[in-house]
């Protein structure tokens, strides 16, 4: 792509305007809304020679060792040695130490005008914390599947005469609606009421379910970032900061943004509805895949290697 000589808005300060030469910009930028003047800018002048004795040379780095192949400068010059072992700077002019000499008489500041800037190839690594990969939705999935399949188990140890009470208290209303189902009866009169503890066995029933799971979940996680469930799937919660416990109070604000809302089951299952939020949410996170539990208590949830090795030479690497 060849750009014509003018007067450009500077890709890298747009408040500006540079005159762009056809091979890069020179002269000094003036405002972007001021009128440019036709035709070029006037000349730089020149620096003041100094002596080389009251100027001291920075350390540069290190030449390229003879035989390796020139690197490529912009504008088609290049620096190193040549391949065939004679030395040269950009173009072949000149000794090792010499600056490079560039077509327009200044170094390229940017791409021509219309170009973007070069961003990340690609798409940009994933982030590693503490040294590990984080974990796959999958296996956070199902790590929490396993766990929910636990409390389950013990609301049915611990809970389940207060559910049996329930359906009792329910019958009437349950036989007369299947009654009605199995006869065809299009009636519209009302079911019949529940029993009256009915409301009071729902409240009892989702307090039990909620500490519940509350005993199962923060105790171990405080202790060690990991549930029956992630053990198995070799997943733990670290905090973002340090790879570190993430000990019970930060343990009880990870668990209580997902569990409490247990108690809004009765709401309409408004309660369900933000826990469905809430698991699906790392989907949407980048590029930690927090959930928002994960956002409340500054945590990532991250993928255990099987073995030290793992951890040392990440994929892709070597020791």
């Amino acid at each position: 792509m060849s750009v014509a000589p003018g007067w450009y808005v500077d890709p890298a300060d747009p408040e500006t305007r540079r005159y762009w030469d056809g091979e890069g910009w020179i002269g000094a930028p003036i405002p972007v809304e001021a009128t440019p003047p036709e035709g070029p800018p006037p000349p730089e002048p020149a620096p003041e020679p100094t002596s080389p004795a009251s100027v001291s040379t920075p350390p540069g780095p290190d030449l390229p060792s003879a035989g390796t192949a020139p690197t490529t400068w912009p504008h088609g010059l290049s620096t190193g040695r040549p391949a065939d072992g004679t030395p040269g700077w950009p173009g072949g002019q000149g000794q090792p130490g010499t600056p490079p000499t560039w077509p327009s008489g200044n170094p390229p500041q940017g791409p021509p005008p219309g170009w973007p800037y070069p961003t990340w190839p690609g798409r940009p690594p994933a982030p590693r914390p503490h040294g590990l990969p984080l974990a796959s939705f999958g296996a956070r999935l199902a790590a929490r599947l396993i766990d929910f399949g636990v409390v389950v188990l013990l609301n049915a140890l611990v809970n389940g005469w207060f559910v049996w009470r329930y359906l009792q208290e329910l019958s009437a209303p349950l036989d007369e609606f299947w009654r009605r189902v199995q006869s065809q009866d299009r009636t519209t009169d009302p079911l019949p009421a529940a029993g009256d503890q009915a409301g009071a066995l729902v409240v009892t029933i989702l307090l039990i379910a909620t500490a519940l799971w509350l005993a199962y979940e923060v105790p171990s996680m405080a202790a060690s970032g990991q549930t029956f469930g992630k053990r198995l799937l070799r997943v733990r919660a670290v905090p973002v900061e340090a790879d570190a416990p993430l000990g019970f109070g930060r343990a009880l604000r990870r668990w209580n943004t997902l569990g409490l809302p247990t108690l809004l089951w009765y709401c309409c299952g408004l309660g369900l509805l933000l826990q469905l939020i809430d698991a699906l949410s790392p989907l949407f996170d980048h590029p930690l895949r927090q959930a928002l539990h994960d956002k409340r208590a500054q945590t990532v949830v991250v993928q255990l290697p099987r073995t030290p090795d793992d951890r040392a030479n990440p994929p892709g690497e070597t020791s």
